[in-house]
């Protein structure tokens, strides 16, 4: 089974991707995993984005675990040869990173650690789709999200910037056996297709 990991910051244009995908037929030859906090029922059940605290930042991520830990039975159940999934363990990861830099938590390698004892899909093959802070911001205008870019903590420049080192730098490598950087031009049929390119590499 090969893994497709779709990740960059929310506006980013994956979940966009994946509807592309889906018209074109994708789910007949991959199994498709929809964002995390697609997995949860009410909104209020979804950890911040700003955890107050790193213990805080621990909830939150043994929460999204649990999604993970489906997101595997139900890949393996499908028997698809393929899967592809709107972000991956990397982008709590990169989460943990970010916030390590801002409020010194200290919890990024906590979590390494504590993913070795979990179930998870680890990708062959992650696009990270990168788009700048102001792009970002008119994406979230166009889909009618008017509160202030201020209030949006996943949009802060610096959330971003740290975010971002995560799968760019060397520094940590991600989890993900390798990494390809889209920029930020690119449409969303172009990826679409990248991800389609690899899907029959794998299922030739």
């Amino acid at each position: 089974m090969k893994i497709i990991a779709l990740e960059g910051p929310s506006y980013a244009g994956k979940s966009t991707v994946i509807g592309h995908l889906r018209t074109r037929g994708i789910e007949e030859r991959a199994f498709v995993s929809d964002c995390y906090v697609q997995h949860i029922d009410r909104r209020a059940d979804i950890p911040p984005a700003r955890t107050a605290s790193a213990a805080e930042q621990l909830a939150a991520f043994e929460t999204f675990m649990g999604i993970e830990g489906a997101r595997v039975r139900k890949a393996l159940v499908s028997a698809k040869p393929v899967v592809l999934l709107d972000r991956s363990v990397d982008t709590l990861l990169a989460h943990a990173h970010a916030l390590d830099a801002l409020f010194g938590y200290d919890v990024h390698h906590r979590l390494r650690d504590r993913l070795q004892e979990l179930s998870f899909l680890r990708p062959h093959h992650t696009l990270y789709l990168d788009v700048p802070a102001e792009e970002l911001a008119l994406r979230r205008k166009a889909a009618g999200h008017t509160a202030a870019e201020s209030e949006y903590f996943l949009h802060e420049p610096a959330f971003l910037a740290h975010a971002r080192d995560y799968f760019v730098s060397a520094g940590q490598p991600p989890v993900s056996r390798e990494v390809t950087v889209i920029p930020a031009d690119t449409n969303p049929d172009a990826v679409a297709h990248a991800v389609e390119a690899l899907v029959t590499y794998w299922t030739r």
